[in-house]
């Protein structure tokens, strides 16, 4: 299977989830910043942006605000790259992340972790008291299993939210990889509650469950956060430019 096809996939599933129901596009509230006034700017900067339309010099100024408050508030870290058994690879500017690994058996172990791609709101079980219903991020996973080259693949197409991982489907690809769109079988929820079970056995001995999606949220918020400071900066350039 092409690279682009797997992960159509992943936003084929994500958009056929129901429960819980995952809101698309995906929409946080971003934290807005307030604008430092434009006498903090030195000499020189002003100077720089008299050679520029209103504008243009108003746009540089909200930009150097918003990547300095960006930098500042919470800003992002030096991500480990080894989770347990699995080393992370992350291309900056890719809204995928991967992991590699291999399991006890020899198995090779390859995940690909989108960026947040949905939310769902889950209605807190409160007692009369007044609780804001709490939002929860989404993370789509495609796990491949398999033994070895020329064999057959094993793939999972998952959930990961903040503290749970969740499989959706899993099927069997054969050695040959050639087709677009893969036969994925039933929906998961409607297979054997034991075999459901079993499934989640196999992947947890494979350092797939909960751990991962914990792992997961905390890497792609801190990459989320690089991703955003960065594009902010390559707008400022070219606005400058």
């Amino acid at each position: 299977m092409i690279q682009t096809s797997k992960r159509s996939i992943l936003s084929l599933i994500t958009k056929t989830l129901t429960v819980p129901k995952i809101h698309q596009p995906f929409q946080t509230n971003r934290i807005v910043s307030k604008y430092h006034q434009t006498n903090l700017f030195s000499a020189s900067a002003l100077q720089h942006n008299n050679n520029k339309s209103p504008f243009e010099s108003n746009l540089v100024r909200m930009l150097t605000n918003e990547i300095e408050f960006e930098s500042d508030y919470a800003p992002p870290h030096q991500p480990d790259k080894i989770f347990n058994a699995f080393m992370v690879e992350d291309r900056p500017g890719e809204q995928f992340v991967t992991l590699r690994g291999r399991s006890t058996i020899n198995e090779n172990i390859k995940i690909e972790a989108t960026m947040f791609d949905g939310y769902a709101i889950v209605s807190p079980n409160s007692r009369g008291e007044e609780t804001e219903p709490n939002t929860q991020l989404h993370i789509s996973l495609l796990v491949d299993i398999s033994k070895g080259e020329g064999g057959d693949m094993l793939e999972f197409v998952c959930s990961a939210w903040p503290e749970r991982f969740e499989i959706q489907k899993v099927y069997v690809i054969g050695p040959d990889r050639t087709f677009t769109l893969p036969y994925m079988g039933p929906d998961f929820r409607v297979l054997n509650k034991r075999f459901q079970m079993a499934l989640y056995d196999f992947l947890n001995a494979r350092g797939v469950n909960d751990d991962l999606s914990i792992f997961l949220h905390r890497y792609v918020w801190n990459k989320d956060k690089k991703e955003h400071i960065q594009s902010l900066k390559l707008l400022k350039s070219y606005v400058e430019g």
